[in-house]
């Protein structure tokens, strides 16, 4: 007999304003105990000195994270100049440091245009990607360092906000896996001074925005669980960029039961995936396997099975 989940059933998402000096995994665990809930998740880590948009998914929600650690990314940083840390950031050991000449902001934009577009990316040693399976930072703890192979990155945008003598303010819009702090790096080394940054906030994940985010502070003075939930985006939230197809109550029971089934006026090609609705209701994801059939690929536990 499975173990009953102890906790509530609160399905849904938390768009969290994570707070500098707390690990992503324990900001999550913040939130699972605030709501009570079963089951929570995240949807891609930030470094414990970084802030902002960390979407948690509650419940259900957990079924559809993945789908926003595809997604693209915006953050705002601020470059220190002149200084090189181990980490990349300012909570590494100072390794070098080095004479900041008078930079103009052209000349700076100059050298963020190189970085704008695909761009190749060494991952830190600071980073959790692993190896042989241990992590990287705990090789690098103990004094380690291995090759690492550069990846392929987008930078859609890197804008400079403001300017200053040994430092400056950025806003990135970029491909998933990019490292700001590798960027703040090569930016630093192609001025001739180095960098690292002391730091950084995401403004938006995928669909996801700043707006709207809530801090642990403002969830814990919320007066009841009600009021909390009621704060929660809707499962279906991480899915907003995939198609809808409507399915009647026989379509529903077929999927429920792991069958594919027939749509009259299926459009989409082989293996797109799409959101099913049945009376309004989010069910789950399908795919597209021929020509007017469906089959589930991911569906709430809450649809009935008759």
């Amino acid at each position: 007999m499975a173990r009953q989940r102890r906790g509530l059933p609160v399905n849904g998402v938390l768009l969290l304003d994570k707070p500098k000096g707390l690990s992503s995994n324990h900001a999550l665990q913040r939130v699972r105990r605030l709501f009570q809930a079963q089951k929570a998740g995240h949807t891609g880590t930030l470094d414990p000195m970084a802030t902002g948009l960390l979407p948690v998914c509650l419940g259900e929600a957990t079924k559809f994270s993945a789908h926003l650690l595809e997604a693209d990314k915006v953050y705002r940083t601020r470059v220190e100049l002149g200084v090189i840390t181990e980490t990349g950031d300012a909570e590494g050991e100072v390794i070098e440091r080095c004479e900041v000449p008078p930079l103009a902001n052209a000349e700076i934009e100059a050298v963020l245009e190189r970085f704008r577009g695909e761009i190749e990316q060494v991952p830190p040693m600071y980073s959790a990607l692993k190896h042989q399976g241990r992590k990287l930072y705990e090789l690098a703890r103990e004094g380690k360092t291995v090759e690492r192979a550069a990846r392929r990155v987008s930078v859609y945008d890197a804008r400079l906000l403001a300017c200053e003598a040994l430092a400056f303010e950025l806003e990135v819009n970029c491909s998933k896996g990019t490292y700001i702090r590798t960027l703040a790096e090569d930016i630093g080394h192609a001025l001739g001074c180095g960098a690292h940054i002391s730091a950084l906030r995401r403004l938006k994940t995928g669909p996801f925005t700043a707006q709207h985010m809530w801090t642990l502070e403002a969830l814990e003075a919320l007066p009841d669980q009600a009021a909390r939930e009621a704060q929660l985006l809707s499962v279906d939230a991480l899915v907003e960029h995939l198609p809808i197809l409507m399915v009647d109550a026989q379509a529903s029971a077929r999927l429920s039961h792991g069958q594919s089934t027939q749509l009259d006026g299926l459009s989409l090609g082989s293996g797109e995936l799409a959101r099913l609705y049945h009376d309004a209701a989010f069910i789950g994801l399908g795919v597209v396997k021929g020509a007017q059939e469906i089959a589930p690929k991911r569906l709430l536990s809450t649809v009935a099975i008759s």
